[in-house]
């Protein structure tokens, strides 16, 4: 049986950027899985074959971690630039330098998990348009409404299914 981790990632105190944060809850709440309090990160008490987290940002010390996974799922929040409402797509090991000193995107952690633990798993992103990144912990009414059918695309891709909509890219 393949072994996923999702990993949504963001930062709570800023409005839409903290969507991942509602997704990996609907997603634990219809697998059965208790949500994750807002202080807890949900990496101390993974759960059987799939597991579901949520982090501030991409850090090496998840790599370890993800590097145990057959499949990755990454959740974020992505601006207006063209792409769909909901995202989803494959993503490749891809390192990218970035203009940020303490951001890494998914392509490059994958990358760099890969370089570290001689693997990196298989990767898809699941991306939800943010239209407030305010500091406030409320989502925007036009994200929220997104939370549910990011927690069905997720599911279809459990179920095995292909992602459909816009590759998100690395």
């Amino acid at each position: 049986m393949t072994q996923t981790l999702v990993i949504g990632y963001g930062n709570l105190d800023r409005a839409d950027d903290g969507v991942a944060y509602h997704v990996v809850n609907a997603l634990r709440r219809r697998l059965g899985h208790a949500p994750l309090p807002d202080h807890e990160t949900g990496l101390e008490a993974p759960q059987g074959t799939v597991a579901s987290v949520f982090v501030r940002q991409l850090v090496p010390e998840l790599m370890e971690t993800t590097a145990g996974y057959d499949r990755v799922v990454f959740v974020d929040a992505h601006v207006g630039d063209g792409r769909e409402e909901l995202c989803c797509g494959p993503l490749t090991p891809e390192y990218a330098p970035s203009p940020f000193t303490h951001h890494l995107t998914p392509g490059s952690f994958l990358a760099l998990t890969g370089a570290l633990y001689g693997r990196a798993p298989e990767a898809v992103l699941v991306s939800v348009h943010g239209r407030d990144f305010d500091f406030t912990r409320d989502l925007s009414h036009q994200t929220r409404t997104l939370v549910e059918p990011a927690a069905d695309r997720i599911l279809s891709l459990l179920k095995g299914r292909e992602p459909r909509g816009q590759t998100p890219g690395g």
